[in-house]
């Protein structure tokens, strides 16, 4: 079988033009996909949280709310919220980390002979939203004490909010905070937090 150059520059051009036109338009779908809050994929495998994460920096499928982004000017009904979806990989994740390994949340098949008829997300896991919402309060934010009481579970997929209010200002930096996580208009942790607030390091 005889071989034409001329073609096989023809063939060489068109695959590399392709691959150009292919990749251009994965980069756009990725930009498009994350500006609506979607996980970027890479060789059709979506990137984790965990492999986006950045420090003090928020990924675009959470949302915060800040009521005052001063930290010398936060007071008694200031608040902040956070706002993110528990997923899967949450939950084998925090698993994975605590060596809570219960298959109430891991096991579909045990999880749906119980009470709660399929996997919920651990409690802890939960509440760890509100640690995340405290941390975007203005200037570094220490954790001194946090009550919880558990209301209701948390399914894998529910979009859940953790809501915490400055009540009162104990002084020497120290505030006093209600913290709830509401899925939708239903409170599934109630607590109690104080922080301590000092400013950002340089």
């Amino acid at each position: 079988m005889s071989s034409n150059p001329h073609r096989s520059a023809l063939l060489d051009t068109w695959t590399q033009t392709s691959s150009h036109v292919f990749n251009s338009v994965m980069a756009a779908n990725r930009a498009a996909f994350a500006a609506f809050g979607v996980p970027s994929q890479d060789d059709g495998a979506a990137l984790t949280a965990r492999d986006r994460i950045e420090p003090d920096e928020d990924l675009a499928e959470w949302s915060v709310e800040l009521s005052e982004d001063d930290r010398t000017e936060l007071g008694v009904g200031d608040r902040v919220e956070f706002t993110k979806t528990i997923t899967d990989e949450d939950v084998k994740s925090f698993a994975a980390a605590s060596g809570d390994t219960n298959p109430l949340h891991l096991d579909d098949e045990y999880a749906e002979k119980t009470r709660f008829r399929g996997r919920i997300a651990h409690g802890t896991l939960v509440g760890g939203l509100i640690s995340a919402a405290l941390a975007r309060l203005p200037g570094l934010v220490v954790y001194l004490s946090q009550d919880l009481e558990f209301h209701n579970p948390v399914r894998i997929g529910d979009r859940v909010t953790a809501d915490c209010e400055i009540v009162e200002d104990l002084g020497n930096k120290q505030f006093r905070l209600t913290t709830q996580v509401k899925d939708e208009d239903e409170t599934v942790i109630d607590g109690e937090a104080v922080v301590l607030i000092d400013e950002k390091p340089d």
